[in-house]
């Protein structure tokens, strides 16, 4: 293989796999979306079931910030924020549309993605916000310290998810339920799943430095 074929190769390869993680946080985003409805019990803590894979985003969109700088980072965001607008949107044109007279499932299908408008604004505005925050912290940390990258990836997470739990609950359940225990049990969960997603950004950027060489 010629040495600008082997180049060409290697790009074409990076290229995909930065593709690949933009949709796969894309992904996870909506599916999050999808299935919070469902509170789960973890430990004695109650969380939606969204929980574990919305937390992945974070740790998503640092690896994609360290391929594509803050700015692709925030790009992706606000993509993501979009599709999340299309799915909300559409969940409830679908709830709209008269169902076919043999169909029996209405009621499960409105419960499941009828989400009410408090807790669209909440979930949106805390993903916004929260998703921000990390692509910033973590585009900070790289530029001004450069070391460790389990460090940024930790310090953007940490902050970034009890922004993100603290804004959605208080958004969504403020005057309805007691909130400081609840963004209290996010946190912990979030947290957990944090600190176990972090290998992620190694196994990118081993693989990214083969490339290289």
């Amino acid at each position: 293989m010629c040495e600008s074929h082997a180049k060409s190769y290697f790009v074409d390869q990076e290229a995909g796999l930065i593709i690949f993680w933009i949709g796969l946080y894309i992904a996870c985003d909506l599916i999050a979306n999808v299935t919070a409805g469902k509170p789960v019990q973890v430990g004695g803590i109650i969380v939606p079931a969204a929980v574990f894979i919305y937390t992945l985003t974070f740790t998503l969109v640092d690896l994609i910030n360290e391929n594509l700088g803050k700015r692709g980072a925030r790009q992706v965001i606000y993509t993501a924020f979009a599709c999340n607008l299309l799915l909300a949107g559409y969940s409830q044109f679908a709830i709209w549309l008269p169902p076919a007279p043999f169909y029996r499932g209405q009621e499960a299908f409105a419960g499941v993605l009828g989400a009410t408008p408090r807790i669209v604004v909440a979930s949106l505005s805390a993903y916004l916000v929260s998703s921000l925050i990390d692509a910033e912290i973590f585009a900070w940390w790289r530029e001004r310290v450069g070391r460790f990258k389990w460090a940024r990836v930790l310090a953007s997470n940490s902050i970034s998810t009890l922004v993100d739990s603290m804004v959605f609950i208080t958004m969504a359940f403020y005057g309805v339920l007691p909130v400081i225990p609840l963004i209290k049990g996010q946190y912990l969960v979030k947290m957990g799943v944090t600190v176990v997603s972090i290998p992620m950004i190694y196994l990118v950027r081993g693989r990214k430095g083969k490339s290289e060489k």
